[in-house]
């Protein structure tokens, strides 16, 4: 089989495409014939050696997937050879078959495509998990999503303003917040061209978003506390800025607010039920027309490479998929 795999902790000027034997089931596990896999950020950081996992290498990048099951391991009788399935794997996906543990897939309802499906995974269920779990979002509620126009950031609007939120996108070009706007974003505040921190003050009548959720990091996350609400909730999703903030706790003491971590990885791992139950959600709301999420570019297997830069640019909206025949 075809396999893209990082052979040095060098980023992606060290993925190679190998020939690789397939693989097969073992306990408990199902394998997937591949057609397509999901990029994210975390794959700018896992293929240079900078994520909470490192995988021993060689390594395939690609933590989401989707396609169908082709052979069944021992102990597996509640899914059938052809279903359509997608889920997350932590890393492994950017090849033409892997071996899956059966408790982490999710059936694909028909009509959704592949390349839908493979991107929903780690974004939405990133999503679910921070808005309702760790935020407790409440319907009317004001939610304000720093880097709302990327992967993670867009699936945060568009659950959020599922859910009757009032959401705020932050992003930094009017092209990136019409993007927002079109994924249900009611309100925009490009942080280029003016202060986050009165912005949103400004745009909440001057109390506040009720939850922030940031998925930036640096410098912005000092100026949204600032601004958040009495009670608010404060989520720390992740840090494409490349820099980790250090809070003043004074902030949470005077907000009388949570600032809450949102580790949705090792969460899903640890309980993967509850993740199939928010994937199988959000494929509802897809089948349903209620959402549509949003997918930059396409590539295929052999420039994924390619692909991985444009997540270091931060010039993908959305996802980016990889296809794999």
């Amino acid at each position: 089989m075809k396999a893209a795999v990082c052979t040095k902790l060098d980023g992606p000027d060290a993925i190679e495409l190998v020939d690789l034997p397939e693989p097969t089931a073992g306990p408990g596990e199902v394998v997937v014939r591949t057609r397509a896999a999901a990029l994210n950020f975390l794959d700018t950081l896992i293929t240079r050696g900078k994520y909470q996992f490192k995988p021993e290498l060689p390594f395939s990048p690609s933590a989401e997937i989707a396609g169908e099951v082709v052979a069944l391991g021992e102990g597996v009788e509640d899914i059938a050879i052809g279903q359509r399935v997608a889920g997350y794997i932590g890393w492994g996906g950017a090849r033409e078959y892997v071996a899956v543990r059966r408790d982490l897939l999710v059936e694909v309802p028909d009509g959704i495509p592949d390349a839908v499906a493979a991107g929903v995974s780690v974004t939405f269920g990133t999503a679910m998990y921070g808005l309702f779990d760790r935020g407790r979002l409440r319907p009317g509620e004001t939610v304000a999503v720093l880097g709302a126009a990327g992967g993670a950031g867009l699936a945060a609007v568009e659950v959020a303003a599922l859910a009757g939120a009032e959401v705020i996108a932050v992003a930094s070009s009017a092209d990136k917040l019409e993007i927002c706007r079109q994924h249900g974003a009611q309100k925009l505040l490009n942080y280029r061209e003016h202060d986050l921190r009165q912005g949103l003050r400004d745009m909440t009548g001057g109390r506040g978003p009720d939850v922030i959720y940031d998925c930036v990091g640096g410098a912005d996350a000092d100026a949204a506390l600032r601004s958040i609400a009495w009670l608010g909730r404060f989520l720390v999703i992740g840090f494409a800025s490349g820099a980790i903030p250090k809070i003043p706790l004074n902030l949470a003491l005077l907000k009388n607010c949570d600032i809450a971590g949102v580790f949705w990885g090792e969460a899903a791992v640890r309980d993967p039920a509850a993740q199939r139950r928010n994937i199988a959600q959000v494929f509802d709301w897809i089948a349903a027309g209620r959402m549509m999420p949003h997918t930059s570019e396409v590539f295929p297997l052999d420039q994924i490479a390619a692909a991985i830069r444009r997540l270091d640019a931060r010039a993908a909206t959305g996802k980016l998929i990889i296809e794999i025949d």
